[in-house]
């Protein structure tokens, strides 16, 4: 098994940052491929952003393109997702998941998930 905890979510005005953060427990967390996903009320949970297992390889949504950075430190069992000029539409519950060596941008192919963060971005 392995555990998930996200934080570093909450209220923040339109153009500011929020870094998230993923903190993993149990197994090897560097065997793992991870994934940053949304969801919105109402809306289809997507990904916004994947890391593969050694961190060479990346992925990001076309709508984060260029405003958020995915990246994890496996010394630390820790990913990190940066974002920056947020926008309104960025708000929703974000989640950090696992998904045994390579990223897929299906979300039910990952096998773990945390209990997800809150972002909510004011206009």
């Amino acid at each position: 098994q392995v555990q998930l905890v996200e934080s570093g979510g909450g209220l923040v005005q339109a153009g500011g940052s929020l870094r998230l953060s993923c903190a993993a427990s149990g197994r090897t967390f560097s065997d793992y491929a991870l994934g940053w996903f949304r969801q919105a009320p109402g809306k289809e949970r997507e990904l916004v952003a994947a890391i593969g297992w050694g961190g060479g390889g990346k992925y990001y949504a076309d709508s984060v393109k260029g405003r958020f950075t995915i990246s994890r430190d496996n010394t630390k069992n820790t990913a990190y997702l940066q974002m920056n000029s947020l926008k309104p539409e960025d708000t929703a519950v974000y989640y950090c998941a696992l998904r045994y060596r390579a990223y897929v941008l299906k979300w039910s192919e990952y096998a773990y998930w945390g209990q997800g963060t809150q972002v909510t971005v004011a206009s």
